[in-house]
């Protein structure tokens, strides 16, 4: 039997899951031990975890110690959503745990990742991606939290700790000066521009193109598929709304307004103050680097701060 590793801390395991002739092995003996197809094997380059396609029908994904609230996460969201969405999602096979690792093995989608299929799409289809998108975050945010309402960080404190690192983080990415110049404001509005005590929502985080399957049939492209909720937890449901605001939707009113539609909200909600509260979570976000992350062509330099900024990534 192969063991699995004790690494000391997450570099190590990116570098040994970096090594197909290190991290394979351990893999394939999984899927061994349970009976599985694994001759064709292929590891995903990309990713937070080491995820290994064992054939077209099944994925192998492996959590090191050390993310084990990712595995608790994509088990919990995975179980909960099932049968509640009208784009699939991996279904849960089988679940275990080998030398302190656990792992998933799920169905494998079909589809092309939406980071490959994104830029080619045609203006209309994009648009039409956005509102299936939007209704997505709304139908993941209808099914009931359950268990994972248990999950830390809790909102308050997950945007108490945002708040208190978020200055330091921008400055260390870069942001430039004259946005700088205005969080400080913007921080001291957070605790009463974003609801904090609201019944939370199942919030991904991550619905950028790199989650998505996209499919293409008679000629048009659409959504087929949703994958990673590692990195789920539960809050204000206007989060998950910043991924495709920022990734996708590049400042285009029609694809915004499309979004927004999909998601249940008309032009008459998308008022300043909303605006404010979306650029203060996307500010806030945990993954937040609007410098390597907003895909609107000039924005440095077409806003002046943080206010124009907000109308140029949601002009509607």
């Amino acid at each position: 039997m192969h063991s699995l590793p004790g690494l000391r801390n997450i570099e190590a395991f990116r570098a040994w899951r970096a090594d197909p002739s290190r991290c394979l092995p351990a893999a394939l003996d999984i899927a061994r031990s349970h009976g599985l197809p694994h001759g064709d094997a292929q590891l995903f380059p990309t990713g937070t975890n080491l995820v290994v396609a064992l054939d077209e029908f099944l994925v192998l994904k492996i959590f090191p110690p050390l993310l084990r609230h990712q595995f608790v996460s994509e088990r919990l969201t995975l179980s909960l959503l099932r049968g509640r969405l009208s784009v699939p999602i991996p279904e849960i096979v089988i679940e275990g745990e080998r030398d302190q690792w656990p792992y998933l093995v799920i169905t494998r989608l079909q589809g092309v990742v939406g980071a490959e299929a994104w830029p080619i799409l045609p203006e209309d289809q994009k648009e039409r991606v956005l509102a299936h998108i939007g209704e997505t975050i709304a139908q993941v945010q209808h099914a009931p939290v359950g268990e994972l309402s248990g999950i830390e960080p809790r909102w308050p404190e997950f945007i108490s700790g945002q708040v208190e690192g978020c200055r330091a983080r921008h400055e260390r990415l870069g942001l430039p000066r004259k946005f700088l110049d205005g969080l400080d404001h913007i921080l001291r509005d957070a605790a009463s521009l974003i609801p904090m005590n609201a019944p939370p929502v199942i919030l991904t985080g991550e619905y950028i193109p790199e989650n998505f399957l996209l499919s293409q049939q008679g000629g048009d492209w659409q959504l087929a598929g949703l994958i990673d909720f590692g990195d789920v937890m539960t809050g204000w449901k206007e989060y998950d709304l910043l991924g495709p605001s920022a990734f996708m939707a590049a400042g285009l009113p029609r694809r915004v307004d499309s979004l927004f539609r999909g998601f249940g909200y008309s032009n008459a909600d998308v008022d300043s103050t909303m605006k404010r509260r979306l650029m203060a979570l996307m500010l806030l976000h945990r993954a937040s680097d609007p410098v390597r992350h907003i895909c609107i062509e000039g924005w440095q330099q077409r806003a002046a701060d943080l206010f124009e900024l907000q109308e140029l990534l949601w002009p509607i």
